[in-house]
């Protein structure tokens, strides 16, 4: 059978390999605990889950979605952006309902971009920004994230000849680091300079522990050439419901909305009810966050104890962490397998988010509070 020749040139998506390591320590009898991948498992809060079943019992005859989305999951998002950000978006020309966010961010270079030209990619970074650019028949161009400078980039040392596409995502993945509005205010300027999309991914934006909230490139006022991402897969602990925007540029959600339709990845009328829910409500959002910073506290110490150096942000639901300091005496993934072999504990190795992440490891908080204690635990009973 032929395949597209970027899919068969394509290695494993990372976290594949890693869950064939994990089943294999669980086949020898080990308790695996996985900080590995970044997938909330936190309980969906009731009333959302009421919120869906009501909007499910309303709807005996199903439809199909249509891409604009519902205007009351819109509004909901309008609104919740002014609140949290004190931005202004309009419902009906700036904002589209997306499957969380992973799919909008994968499609989007099928938007903007077409074959030969070139898409700016931060490294260390989520996967999958590069490989939509790359089934797109795009050129990734790595855009290095330095550590030195909070894990921002160096933007005056890009060659923006032929770029139709840079992606941001702050707070990070992985590395927890946060954005300036400076940064922002940059890059919008650059994009509309030399005529390509800023895409912003902010998908982890309810999630801090220090200092200010994250900010948001839509604070900027000008969305001209401007794609801002967010999800409630982690503010809202929604992960299988699939559901999120994009906001920004009308002329760019006008194309989203031309576009979409032949996918079919409008979420379902029912999630997206549930959704303008979960927009409209922040208590739930704080109670989450606390979790979080619970088992960053039940965690954190005996990492370092064990000669892992912090090295990222206090965003996030991520640990960003040097393996041994400044000298490593292993490289991330022989790390990664060793704690894995040796106390059943999953940790991503950064190269798995590209050149950037060598060195480091990162920690996903997902697992419980209790798995937390005793994963430190098993960290502080290792030699």
């Amino acid at each position: 059978m032929r395949l597209n020749p970027v899919l068969a040139g394509m290695a494993s998506y990372p976290f594949v390999r890693l869950a064939e390591a994990k089943r294999a320590v669980a086949a020898r009898g080990i308790d695996v605990i996985d900080f590995g991948v970044g997938e909330p498992r936190e309980e969906t809060p009731a009333f959302i889950r009421r919120a869906l079943a009501r909007a499910l019992d309303a709807e005996p005859v199903s439809s199909y979605p249509l891409a604009e989305g519902l205007p009351e999951l819109r509004e909901a998002v309008s609104t919740w952006v002014q609140r949290r950000f004190g931005a202004t978006v309009d419902p009906d020309a700036e904002v589209i309902p997306t499957m969380g966010s992973k799919e909008a961010i994968f499609h989007l270079a099928q938007i903007v971009a077409g074959r030969g030209d070139r898409v700016a990619i931060p490294t260390p970074a989520y996967p999958v920004y590069a490989r939509g650019a790359l089934f797109a028949g795009a050129e990734v161009v790595d855009v290095a994230l330095d550590p030195a400078r909070g894990w921002l980039p160096d933007l005056e040392a890009v060659d923006w000849d032929g770029i139709a596409l840079l992606w941001l995502n702050y707070p990070n993945n992985p590395t927890a680091a946060t954005a300036t509005l400076d940064l922002y205010e940059r890059a919008a300027a650059l994009a509309r300079a030399h005529g390509f999309v800023l895409a912003v991914d902010e998908a982890y934006s309810e999630l801090w522990f220090a200092g200010d909230p994250p900010v948001s490139a839509l604070q900027l006022g000008d969305t001209t050439n401007l794609a801002v991402f967010n999800t409630l897969s982690k503010r809202s602990s929604m992960p299988g419901y699939r559901c999120g925007f994009v906001a920004g540029d009308p002329e760019l959600v006008a194309a989203m909305k031309r576009y979409r339709p032949n996918v079919g990845v409008a979420p379902q009328t029912f999630v997206q009810r549930a959704a303008a829910a979960a927009w409209a409500d922040e208590d739930h959002v704080a109670e989450t966050r606390e979790r979080y910073r619970a088992k960053r506290d039940a965690l954190l110490q005996a990492l370092l104890a064990a000669g892992l150096q912090p090295s990222g942000g206090d965003a996030s639901f991520f640990l960003w962490l040097r393996v041994g300091g400044r000298e490593p005496v292993e490289d991330a993934e022989t790390f990664a397998l060793r704690l894995l072999n040796e106390r059943g504990i999953v940790v991503a190795p950064g190269p798995f988010f590209g050149p950037g992440g060598e060195g480091h490891v990162r920690i996903a908080l997902v697992p419980t509070l209790a798995d937390c204690r005793r994963a430190a635990e098993l960290i502080a009973s290792g030699p």
